[in-house]
């Protein structure tokens, strides 16, 4: 089993990316995340590896940070998820928004990413809530399981806004870079004065 991978960024699109180990091209299914944090092509790279093996394929997932690939792990071991979902999941959110959305039971926050309908979020967040706490970083005051006191500083209208920019045709990814670029551009105060419409106006402005 490939572990990890170090060398040569050959080749990147979209989805996926080769690198080059001592004349072996590897190719590495990534995440919508990893394939933005990619370097120049001929620079070297190195992958947390997952490798899938099937009967009729052997398949390489590749992973930027540790963590991302313990959360695509724990994806993989819930019902019904199965790889790609899993990479679809994290291409939207990253593992610590991720385990709070899961610790919490954000289900309106799940259900935004690419494929995830409510009962899949439901099951994310039945079968994983007491196992993401590793995925939580340094944000202050998480507790695997336990409701948020102040999850959001614009009282959740921001899963809305996410929503309605994909209901718009928007990348749930570009999506949520632009409500980021929204609460770093305003004060936490002048956000929650606004309402869920003007919000997403502002969101929707910041894309122009």
């Amino acid at each position: 089993m490939i572990a990890t991978i170090r060398g040569e960024l050959f080749y990147k699109g979209l989805t996926r990316a080769v690198v080059d180990v001592s004349g072996v091209g590897y190719e590495l299914f990534l995440s919508l995340r990893s394939v933005e944090k990619l370097p120049s092509l001929g620079s070297e790279v190195f992958f947390h590896v997952y490798t899938s093996v099937r009967e009729d394929a052997i398949t390489l997932f590749g992973f930027r940070e540790y963590e991302e690939k313990e959360m695509f792990l724990l994806l993989t071991s819930v019902s019904g998820v199965g790889p790609k979902l899993a990479l679809n999941i994290l291409s939207g959110i990253s593992p610590s928004e991720l385990a709070r959305a899961i610790s919490f039971k954000d289900i309106k926050r799940l259900t935004v990413l690419s494929g995830v309908g409510k009962k899949t979020a439901e099951r994310l967040c039945m079968e994983l809530k007491d196992k993401v706490g590793f995925a939580a970083g340094d944000e202050p005051g998480f507790v695997p399981g336990a409701a948020p006191s102040d999850a959001s500083p614009d009282g959740g209208m921001g899963a809305d806004v996410i929503s309605g920019l994909v209901n718009l045709g928007y990348p749930p990814l570009k999506a949520q870079q632009a409500l980021a670029a929204v609460r770093a551009r305003y004060s936490p105060e002048e956000i929650s004065a606004m309402r869920v419409e003007e919000l997403l106006r502002v969101t929707l402005r910041s894309l122009a």
